[in-house]
């Protein structure tokens, strides 16, 4: 039987997942709106992706005979999308919907690394073990979105540049996981 912290921090992760969703969501919408469809399809990857990190957990809950508890999911932050709304989407405009990506991401691997120790404290080796998918997974993220902001920092304030690097985006696909 999982431990009633572990479950508990796995239904909050769960619904972080699904916020995680809605946030690339509410990114493709404002990079759509701009034209930039090659970045609102990577959003929208991202998106999916983020909604099957929330099905792992609770289908791991499921199989160890774990109470879920489905929260209420809060609207994405409109901070973010107030920062470039009405704006040319280039230049430090675009940088920092990266930067409140990445942000993000690296939130979520706080929220997992403390799943982890908790798990490890608990010496509950099986959910260590499930939990070092989500560990490599959250390295992969971060690592996407900083080679990304690099790029984006070094050509995007550039049309021609821009529209490669949107282009590149454009041919992301989305891999269900199996």
């Amino acid at each position: 039987m999982l431990n009633k912290k572990l479950i508990t921090l796995m239904n909050e992760q769960i619904n972080k997942e699904f916020y995680s969703a809605y946030l690339y969501l509410d990114f493709a919408n404002i990079y759509e709106e701009k034209g930039l469809l090659g970045f609102a399809n990577w959003n929208k990857v991202q998106a999916h992706e983020e909604i099957d990190h929330g099905m792992l957990i609770y289908r791991y809950l499921q199989d160890n005979n774990a109470e879920i508890t489905l929260m209420t999911i809060e609207a994405p932050n409109v901070k973010h999308a107030e920062a470039i709304n009405g704006a040319d989407i280039k230049g430090e405009k675009l940088l920092g919907l990266l930067k409140a990506a990445l942000k993000h991401e690296e939130y979520i691997t706080s929220l997992i690394n403390n799943m982890y120790c908790v798990a490890q404290e608990l010496k509950d080796y099986k959910t260590m073990q499930f939990l070092d998918w989500f560990v490599k997974e959250q390295g992969e993220e971060e690592g996407s979105l900083q080679n990304l902001l690099i790029k984006t920092q070094l050509f995007g304030s550039d049309s021609s540049g821009l529209y490669t690097i949107d282009n590149e985006l454009a041919a992301r696909t989305y891999m269900p996981l199996q």
